[in-house]
């Protein structure tokens, strides 16, 4: 299958040609590939925050549960479905949403595949999933909720150390007051309740689903995630190693040539298409 440079010299040719949305047959052809090899259900929800950081529709958003409903639709429900994931997450009530109706559609016979990345709320809808395909170069990010680009078990462990700092020295709370008077009244309450209601879901998530009622296991892998304490930062990047160390449900992308090549020519057909055209956001099925 084509690489990066070849899927590139592809499309220019097409254009050359003048072919109608070369982009869109170039990119669509690859996901029939995918679902011809699997012989399951392909959607692949694509975000283009690398190309386009500062837009705002590149996160998990409301919007996108419309998407996924036009891409299910026709789907035959009994073959599963593999969700391809590139996104730096987003909003956790439309990821619960969203979530909770690909689970209505397909049961747990949900499978995520990972060509490059799926961060924070990507990574709580890959951890709903039965298993994932990695590869070497697949890397998925911490859940622990984040306000205004705060990690929020990170204000909460800065006030408990605010509150033991002046117990100890008294004289110290005219420099943590400056710290603390940033905070408005509710927010240290916002911040636990995030933290509560994400590890909730991807707990029942987990139990429910890949690690099958193994709540032992399940805690294993929310703790790798959800612990903000160990990844010390949200954009940490978390291998497939680190994955498979900790509990989660991993196949090697590597195992099956075909498969890896028809996946990650896929992937470049995606990054190609937000790198020639004003596209922030695509999601699509291998039907479309």
């Amino acid at each position: 299958m084509p690489n990066w440079k070849e899927v590139l010299d592809e499309l220019q040719v097409e254009i050359k040609k003048g072919a109608p949305n070369a982009l869109d047959s170039i990119r669509r052809r690859y996901l029939l590939e995918i679902h011809k090899k699997t012989g399951r259900n392909v959607i692949a929800y694509y975000s283009g925050w690398l190309q386009r950081g500062n837009a705002i529709d590149v996160i998990v958003n409301d919007k996108d549960k419309n998407a996924f409903m036009v891409n299910v639709h026709k789907l035959n429900r009994e073959i599963g479905l593999d969700l391809i994931l590139h996104t730096p997450g987003g909003d956790l009530a439309a990821t619960e949403s969203i979530v909770d109706y690909l689970h209505q559609m397909f049961g747990n016979n949900v499978r995520a595949i990972i060509p490059q990345i799926s961060m924070s709320a990507g990574t709580m809808m890959v951890l709903s999933c039965k298993e994932i395909i990695m590869g070497k170069q697949s890397n998925l990010g911490p859940i622990d909720p984040q306000m205004g680009g705060v990690a929020c078990q990170a204000v909460l462990d800065e006030f408990q150390k605010a509150k033991e700092d002046i117990r100890a020295n008294p004289q110290a709370a005219p420099l943590w007051q400056v710290i603390i008077s940033k905070y408005h009244p509710t927010f240290l309450g916002a911040c636990q309740n995030s933290i509560d209601w994400s590890e909730k879901l991807a707990f029942d998530w987990l139990k429910r689903n890949m690690c099958e009622g193994d709540e032992l296991r399940t805690k294993k892998v929310l703790k790798e995630f959800s612990d903000h304490k160990t990844n010390k930062s949200h954009a940490r990047h978390i291998s497939k190693q680190k994955c498979k160390e900790n509990g989660v449900s991993v196949i090697d992308m590597e195992d099956d040539n075909d498969l890896q090549d028809v996946i990650l020519t896929a992937h470049h057909a995606f990054m190609h298409t937000f790198a020639h055209s004003s596209a922030t956001k695509i999601v699509e099925n291998h039907l479309a």
